[in-house]
């Protein structure tokens, strides 16, 4: 857990997407009728019991050897879509949930980019989610404390490992020279030089809806929407990656207003409770991810601990709305939330 806790520099962005949500209050409705709940809705083409998906989280293994096969299958018992990583301790194929999502960590040769896309399709993914924000990995000191990052020991590359182009590069078989694996990942995974022009060959390569995921930034979520995407996740990667940076919900109002319309906005970073989640849908997303709670309950208890907290997350959302006096998650918006 020591991986998957810290957040970058002296945590002040982690601690902003916390104190964000208090800044926000909910302002409940009485005498409505909201006896009866229905939070079901599509989120581009994917039918949810509620407008919660699972976060692509990496190496799931460092929680609990199933990783992510266990949350997988967490997810999928309650009917929710699990987003699978790049950075995964599985591979695409490993992953049996009914509603999925790719997530990729693009990478700079291309025809790896190429297999993974193919790979996904292949195995039933129904959207591809691309992380913008991971250009390369953010300064955490509690890593490098530890001198501990653990893709240098071959976890969490099962994605790249059993891929046939990735393997294709190598002059030996990965199991007979591991370090050249990992090597060959540390040249091709850091790709600080993307730039908008580069998702045409997404757009070429993959025909189901393209969500991108790290926007901040109204003015990169007006970029998105010209460039043909169908969503984006208004996130700061849960403070992982720049230390001091805007909290997910301070950005989240201003960028649903300039693309709501055009784009299916998508929110995480510092979502904890069911509350959590009405003021971000109140506040212009569509659908909030979950991504830390789901593995502190993989850490105490496997699959049955991340159905805890999912079924947790769930109840308190439903009482959320019941006791603000929405029938749905669709009533809540602007006046359902004041800034404390």
């Amino acid at each position: 857990m020591g991986y998957i806790v810290p957040s970058a520099g002296g945590g002040a962005t982690a601690r902003a997407n916390q104190a964000a949500f208090d800044r926000w209050r909910l302002a409940p409705r009485m005498l409505r009728g909201s006896t009866e709940r229905d939070l079901s809705c599509t989120i581009l083409g994917t039918a949810m019991p509620a407008p919660v998906l699972v976060a692509p989280i990496g190496v799931q293994t460092l929680a609990h050897p199933d990783g992510e096969l266990a949350t997988a299958r967490a997810a999928d018992t309650l009917g929710l879509t699990y987003t699978h990583s790049t950075q995964a301790s599985h591979a695409i194929e490993q992953i049996e949930a009914a509603n999925k999502w790719f997530q990729l960590y693009y990478p700079t040769d291309r025809d790896v980019c190429l297999s993974f896309l193919q790979r996904a399709k292949a195995a039933g993914y129904g959207v591809l989610v691309v992380t913008l924000d991971t250009g390369t990995i953010g300064w955490r000191p509690a890593d490098l404390d530890r001198g501990f990052l653990p893709f240098l020991k071959g976890e969490g590359l099962a994605n790249y490992f059993s891929d046939p182009a990735f393997r294709a590069k190598l002059a030996k078989p990965i199991e007979e020279d591991p370090g050249a694996a990992v090597m060959l990942w540390a040249q091709i995974f850091p790709n600080v030089g993307l730039a908008w022009d580069d998702l045409s060959f997404l757009r070429d390569n993959w025909d189901g809806p393209i969500v991108l995921k790290g926007i901040t930034a109204v003015e990169d979520a007006k970029l998105a929407a010209e460039h043909g995407v169908d969503g984006i996740v208004v996130s700061n990667h849960g403070g992982r990656q720049v230390d001091g940076a805007v909290a997910s919900l301070d950005a989240l109002p201003a960028i649903a207003d300039a693309v709501g319309e055009q784009l299916t906005v998508l929110f995480d970073s510092g979502v904890r409770t069911g509350s959590d989640a009405a003021k971000a849908l109140a506040l212009g997303a569509k659908a909030v991810l979950l991504g830390r709670p789901l593995l502190y309950g993989l850490a105490l208890a496997g699959q049955a601990g991340v159905e805890h907290v999912l079924r947790c997350f769930l109840a308190e959302l439903d009482l959320t709305l019941a006791l603000s006096g929405y029938a749905n998650h669709r009533e809540l918006n602007r006046d359902s939330v004041v800034r404390a």
